[in-house]
C-alpha cells in the first residue's frame, strides 16, 4: 500500500555511506525519522546524524552500530528504532558488499574451510531476507492500527547478467530480485509492500581499485546515488510500484523489470562497464593460480 514518507520512521542498514546514506538524507528532508544501522559512519554520515538529532524536531537521525550478519544485532536495531521513535514504517536492509577479495568465489585460497559461509551472501542476501522477516512481523503486530508498511531492498542490474568476475554478487542480487517478487501478495493481503531497486553503476565505497578499473570514465556513466534514493522513495509513495516490483535505475531510464522475457537494459547510460574484460583476464589468472593445486 502506497503512503507518504513524511512524518514516518525508517530503519536503514548500510546508511553509513553510499546509496543508503543518500536514502537516509532524502527521508530526513521529508521529516522522516531514520535509524542508521551500520558498522560505522563516514564523516558525511556522522555530520548528518549530528545535525539531525534534536529530539524536539521530527526528521531525526540516530546511529546504531550493527553487524548485519549477526541476527541478534539486527534484532537490536529494530528494537532500538522502536524505543527511540515509538514506531516503524519503512525498512531498508541495504548494507552490501561487492565481492571483495576476502569473500570472492575466485579467491579460493582465502576461503577458509572453517568459515562455512560466504560473507557476500550473508550480507547481500541472508541479512535482507532476515530483516524483511522481522519487518513483516513488526508490521503485522501494528496491523490493528491500520498502518501500512514498506520494505525497500537493493538489487542490481547484475541480477540480470552473467558476470564471471563477481558471481557471488550477481547471484545474491538475482536471488534478492526473486525474493522480492515472491513477496508480491503481501500488499493486497496485509498492506505490506516489498519492492526492490536495481541500480546501474553507482560509485560507492564498496568498489575496490581493481573493480574501478573496469569502468571507463569516458564511455561509461555513473548513476547518481541521489537518483537511486529518489526512486526508493517513489517505491514507497507511488501506487504503480505495487509489491513485488523490481525497478531498474539507470542514468536516464527508470523502468520496471519484467518477470519473464524482460528485454534488458540494452546499453542504457549507467548500465555499461566498458572495461569489464579486465575482470575476466584477472579471473582466469586466479583460476590458474589457485584452483587444482
Amino acid at each position: 500500500m502506497a503512503f507518504q514518507v513524511h512524518n514516518k520512521t525508517a530503519l536503514v542498514t548500510g546508511g553509513g555511506s553510499g546509496i543508503c546514506l543518500a536514502f537516509a538524507k532524502l527521508l530526513l528532508s521529508r521529516n522522516c525519522n531514520v535509524l542508521i544501522a551500520d558498522l560505522q559512519l563516514t564523516p558525511e554520515a556522522q555530520e548528518l546524524v549530528s545535525a539531525k538529532n534534536d529530539k524536539s524536531e521530527t526528521g531525526r537521525a540516530v546511529f546504531k552500530q550493527t553487524d548485519v550478519i549477526d541476527w541478534k544485532q539486527l534484532q537490536a536495531a529494530f528494537d532500538a528504532t522502536l524505543k527511540e521513535f515509538g514506531g516503524l514504517d519503512i525498512v531498508c536492509p541495504g548494507a552490501g558488499i561487492f565481492d571483495p577479495p576476502w569473500s570472492n568465489f575466485w579467491h579460493f585460497q582465502k576461503t577458509s574451510a572453517e568459515t562455512n559461509s560466504y560473507p557476500t551472501l550473508e550480507i547481500n542476501l541472508t541479512h535482507p531476507i532476515r530483516a524483511t522477516q522481522l519487518a513483516i512481523s513488526h508490521f503485522r503486530h501494528q496491523s490493528h492500527q491500520n498502518k501500512p508498511g514498506a520494505v525497500i531492498l537493493i538489487s542490481s542490474i547484475a541480477a540480470q547478467l552473467p558476470i564471471l568476475p563477481i558471481p557471488l554478487y550477481a547471484a545474491s542480487k538475482a536471488a534478492l530480485s526473486s525474493f522480492t517478487r515472491s513477496m508480491a501478495e503481501l500488499e493486497p493481503k496485509y498492506g505490506i509492500r516489498v519492492n526492490a531497486v536495481a541500480p546501474g553503476l553507482v560509485k560507492t565505497p564498496i568498489w575496490n581499485e581493481d573493480e574501478l578499473s573496469w569502468v571507463d570514465e569516458e564511455k561509461d556513466t555513473w548513476v547518481a546515488r541521489e537518483r537511486v534514493a529518489g526512486v526508493m522513495v517513489e517505491c514507497v509513495e507511488r501506487g504503480e510500484y505495487v509489491g513485488g516490483t523490481v525497478v531498474e535505475v539507470g542514468a536516464e531510464v527508470v523502468r520496471m523489470v519484467g518477470v519473464l522475457n524482460d528485454p534488458g537494459f540494452a546499453g542504457e547510460k549507467g548500465c555499461t562497464v566498458a572495461n569489464l574484460g579486465k575482470g575476466y583476464v584477472d579471473t582466469f589468472q586466479l583460476i590458474e593460480e589457485q584452483f587444482g593445486k
